[in-house]
């Protein structure tokens, strides 16, 4: 167990509102996100007084944006939204938040405690939202009276901050936030990931030792253990593959660092000739792996804090139940690190990392200038916040080198829409540097409305729409399968006059060769900026993505 310890302060008498800014100081937070109602005045009124309240357009929003602070920060992310209907539209975002283990505070209100359960439809009273909370979030709990309020806030924020992580959601009746509350200082308690069992770690270092052609795949679990992480690539001199949420961890101009390059043929090819996989901290995601049809080493190693991971997608004869950090630290140690490698093995690590990108930028076309505009222009700590589009299923995952784990921000459970209000989160959490938001039409659409909040906070982010007149990615899949395209074409506004209604910087990039004189021309302007790709006018890839799912019957 480790503790955050606080400077001590003399308690004081406050309602909710002040009551929950007391924890958020304590946890870190100084930016909160949200929709303020009825049934949350009292704490919107405390975190506009004392921190800083994003008004977003959109309870999902206001996770994302958390979801994204949070990410971007390393620490915790903060939403509050009202009951009912509030926190229903909240769910969906709270999902993204559970699967990928960020670390998000979700606050909502309830009616008024003497009321909660009668079922008379009291305004915005809904069925079981306790219910609910708990299935979209990794604790919930309800605030009954103000004694307990305190404990009951720190224990979710200790619940949200402890690995694996995940979002905690509170409910708070409104009777209860404007009742008086004892505000003091408690050190918030964070539960660290136990050690490995003895035994598993030492048969897990001694198979180590002995490989000769082994390789490491680094999930979204490796993202806090970059630096050991890099040196154990180097040390052992083995090739890296990563998921999408491993980016980063080991910086991807790095010769031993392959990628998210599994399912490629190079990557395939890997795999197939290694005598041992290191996995640490991944769930092997299905469309990461081919829908599970890759072909593993037979020796795997497989570490991962939770106890059921190992084995679950693929066979672990060597499983560690660990911390990947601890781990990693643990293998450092060894003294013939290496020793037993082909020399030939590390120099072909160093060829596949070059040759995957080569085969990807010629499917990519012209698209490939545009990803190198992107990443030219911003600075390489820079948070750039992909949503689900065919840039970033094409290029943005993958070619686009990240440095950071930090700043490989997107959403890891698929759901589109939610890149803008993530970016919104990153770019508020560091105002030195400027936030880059991929998103397509078809995704900005679901939640145009924090347009306006980025019009009204003014960060320094550049919202990046590639623009195709619909779901592109959809339509190339049914294009792929012989369909006539159905349900995928959309009316998008003219994003010109969009951003000059709401008092936004625009640019448009209508083919390649403006793709780098754009792009850091709006990165200069350090204001928000819509950057339009016309995708009508820069013209098509070479080779069309089409998403790597399995379509039953064909």
């Amino acid at each position: 167990m480790s503790e955050r310890k606080l400077m001590s302060t003399e308690p004081v008498t406050g309602n909710g509102g002040d009551l929950l800014v007391q924890v958020l100081r304590e946890a870190g937070v100084d930016t909160v996100f949200g929709i303020v109602s009825v049934h949350n005045q009292p704490l919107v009124q405390a975190v506009s007084k004392h921190l800083r309240f994003v008004p977003v357009r959109h309870e999902a929003s206001a996770v994302n944006a958390a979801d994204g602070y949070a990410r971007a920060t390393g620490g915790l992310g903060c939403a509050l939204t009202s009951t009912g209907t509030g926190a229903g539209n909240a769910a969906g975002s709270l999902i993204e938040s559970l699967s990928a283990g960020t670390s998000v505070l979700h606050v909502t209100g309830q009616v008024e405690s003497r009321y909660l359960g009668s079922g008379r439809g009291f305004i915005h009273e809904t069925k079981d939202q306790l219910g609910m909370l708990e299935a979209v979030s990794s604790y919930a709990a309800t605030i009954r009276d103000t004694d307990s309020a305190g404990k009951v806030l720190r224990e979710a924020v200790s619940r949200a901050l402890s690995t694996p992580g995940g979002p905690s959601s509170v409910e708070w009746p409104i009777d209860l936030q404007y009742a008086g509350h004892v505000v003091d200082a408690t050190p918030i308690v964070v539960e660290q990931a136990r050690p490995a069992e003895p035994a598993q770690q030492v048969d897990a270092l001694a198979a180590m030792a002995a490989a000769r052609r082994p390789v490491i795949w680094a999930g979204g679990g490796a993202a806090r253990a970059g630096g050991a992480l890099t040196e154990l690539v180097e040390r052992w001199g083995v090739p890296l593959l990563t998921s999408n949420s491993g980016r980063g961890a080991v910086s991807e101009d790095h010769p031993l660092c392959v990628g998210n390059y599994a399912t490629s043929p190079r990557g395939r090819a890997l795999l197939a000739d290694a005598d041992l996989i290191l996995s640490l901290g991944t769930h092997f995601r299905s469309n990461e792996t081919g829908d599970y049809s890759m072909s593993m080493p037979q020796r795997h190693i497989q570490v991962d804090v939770d106890p059921a991971a190992p084995g679950r997608v693929f066979p672990a004869g060597l499983p560690v139940v660990a911390d990947v950090g601890a781990f990693v630290s643990a293998a450092l140690e060894l003294d013939d690190l290496g020793a037993a490698v082909e020399p030939t093995w590390t120099s072909r690590a160093c060829v596949v990392r070059d040759e995957v990108r080569t085969a990807q930028r010629t499917g990519l076309g012209d698209h490939a200038v545009l990803c190198d505009a992107v990443r030219a222009a911003l600075p390489r700590d820079a948070v750039i916040a992909r949503d689900v589009t065919i840039a970033s299923s094409a290029w943005g995952n993958r070619l686009l080198p990240i440095h950071d784990p930090r700043s490989n921000i997107f959403p890891r459970g698929g759901g589109i829409g939610q890149g803008l209000g993530m970016a919104i989160g990153a770019a508020l959490a560091d105002e030195t540097r400027p936030t880059l938001a991929l998103v397509g039409d078809g995704g900005l659409a679901v939640h145009l409305g924090e347009i306006l909040t980025m019009a009204q906070e003014r960060p320094w982010l550049v919202l990046l729409v590639c623009n195709d007149g619909g779901y592109g990615v959809l339509r190339n899949m049914q294009a792929g399968s012989g369909e006539r395209p159905y349900a995928v074409d959309l009316t998008t506004p003219d994003f010109g006059l969009l951003a000059q209604s709401v008092g936004v910087e625009y640019r448009r990039i209508g083919g390649a060769g403006e793709a780098h004189a754009t792009m850091a021309e709006a990165v200069s302007l350090q204001v928000p900026v819509i950057v339009e790709v016309d995708l009508a006018s820069y013209g098509e890839m070479p080779a069309p993505f089409t998403p790597p799912v399995t379509v039953p019957g064909k």
